[in-house]
């Protein structure tokens, strides 16, 4: 069983940043490819960033392309979600998961763990 833990939420105001990270008990952490997913208040779970295994390959949800950037430390079995320019649609509970599948990083289905999350709430 991987566990997976968040922190770094908070509450900022429009237009600033914040990193959240996940910190993984895997010992082969870098044989998953780790995504970041939100939930917002009365909305679905959707899709935030993801990256492969390496971490030279991410993909970006369009509403976040340019302001989000994903990154992972495999030495410390961490990966990390920088927000900048936040806005308050980005207000959500942000969770970190990892998946064994190399393709699809935006389907929630392909991924197998996922952390508790952690609220990000962005004020105007």
């Amino acid at each position: 069983q991987v566990q997976l833990v968040e922190s770094g939420g908070g509450l900022v105001q429009a237009r600033d940043s914040l990193r959240v990270s996940c910190a993984s008990s895997a010992r082969t952490f870098s044989m998953y490819t780790m995504g970041w997913f939100r939930q917002a208040p009365g909305k679905e779970r959707e899709f935030v960033a993801a990256i492969n295994r390496s971490g030279g390959g991410t993909l970006y949800a369009d509403s976040v392309k340019g302001r989000f950037t994903i990154s992972r430390d495999n030495a410390k079995n961490t990966v990390y979600l920088q927000m900048n320019i936040l806005k308050p649609e980005d207000t959500a509970v942000y969770y970190c998961a990892a998946s064994y599948y190399s393709s699809n990083y935006n389907n929630e289905g392909t991924y197998v763990y996922w952390g508790q999350g952690t609220q990000v709430t962005v004020s105007s």
